[in-house]
């Protein structure tokens, strides 16, 4: 078998982003040409793990679900084989290999994320707010942590690394509440259960017509959490260099505006998949290009809990 080249890697990848994610690819446009590549990578090692997760192809209809310990072997396996630089005969493993090679990621960062695919192998809940954000960080906050490594976030600068898992977490707050009745149908709940007691639903009913006011009422609670995770974030992107800073708060402004468009449309929120249409990602980008001109974020705390206490949860 003929080793692909850096080139065909990133052809690859590029195709993935093309195919699975618009608002991220529009994002990824305002990076200099290497970090571009290196996140298309990126995006391609996590989407193909994704889909072998729950056998779909780039996010489409999930498959049987049939053996999901066998599927998450795979996907441990073939990060194995790429960390050691061996030919994985997938082009997305591979393509983190080569990403590895490139920049300061460590095999850590990459298992944090897979330990998300095996909370969902294991039909987890999360029954508490903690548990939800532990769930958003091992599937969306780890994956902020690693794009901070390929843009050149030294591993030692944690509070950096902290603001970029703060990102990870407020873009899967805002995809679980867009996608909440299509999770239900998959038979997955991301709200904690805690939540829907306070609110009086019964387990499995959030999702029913009669309690979607209390549904408005829970996923705009998981909103306001969002939005002081992306606030946090958005100090830690004005340290990074100008073209880095602009994609980021490109990326914030498109995924920030999923969740306050499913806020607005309130009980409606559900009728139709929440997007944002070309025209809407345009004005976000260059409201997110002045942003970076400016590098001057208002002053955020932290939120708690903190990237290392959620990573410690699962130890």
């Amino acid at each position: 078998m003929t080793k692909a080249s850096r080139e065909d890697l990133v052809e690859a990848a590029h195709r993935s982003i093309r195919k699975g994610s618009a608002s991220f690819r529009a994002a990824s446009r305002l990076f200099d040409r290497t970090t571009r590549e290196r996140v298309w990578m990126l995006y391609a090692w996590c989407r193909a793990c994704d889909d072998l997760a729950d056998d779909q192809d780039h996010g489409g209809a999930l498959g049987p679900q049939l053996n999901p310990e066998a599927r998450l072997a795979t996907i441990r396996t073939l990060t194995e084989l790429a960390f050691a630089g061996e030919e994985t005969g997938n082009p997305a493993f591979d393509a983190l290999g080569q990403l590895a090679r490139e920049v300061p990621m460590t095999r850590a960062m990459a298992d944090d994320v897979i330990a998300g695919f095996a909370l969902d192998a294991a039909e987890w809940r999360p029954r508490s707010e903690t548990d939800m954000l532990r769930y958003c960080y091992h599937v969306a906050g780890a994956v902020g942590v690693m794009m901070a490594a390929v843009m050149g976030v030294p591993e030692g600068d944690e509070d950096t690394l902290d603001r970029a898992c703060d990102l990870g977490l407020a873009f899967q707050l805002n995809n679980i509440v867009r996608d909440v009745l299509e999770d239900d149908a998959a038979d997955r709940r991301y709200l904690p259960v805690e939540w829907t007691v306070e609110e009086d639903v019964p387990m499995g009913e959030l999702t029913k017509p009669h309690y979607r006011p209390q549904l408005v009422r829970i996923v705009a609670r998981a909103c306001d959490l969002a939005r002081a995770y992306e606030a946090s974030a958005r100090v830690g992107a004005a340290r990074l260099q100008f073209r880095q800073r602009w994609a980021i708060l490109a990326a914030a402004n498109i995924y920030g505006a999923i969740g306050r468009k499913v806020v607005e449309r309130g009980a409606h929120a559900w009728d139709h998949r929440v997007r944002t249409t070309k025209a809407e990602k345009l004005r976000l980008v260059l409201g997110a290009g002045w942003e970076a001109v400016r590098a001057s974020p208002a002053a955020a705390p932290a939120p708690k809990p903190s990237r290392r206490e959620l990573a410690a949860l699962a130890r």
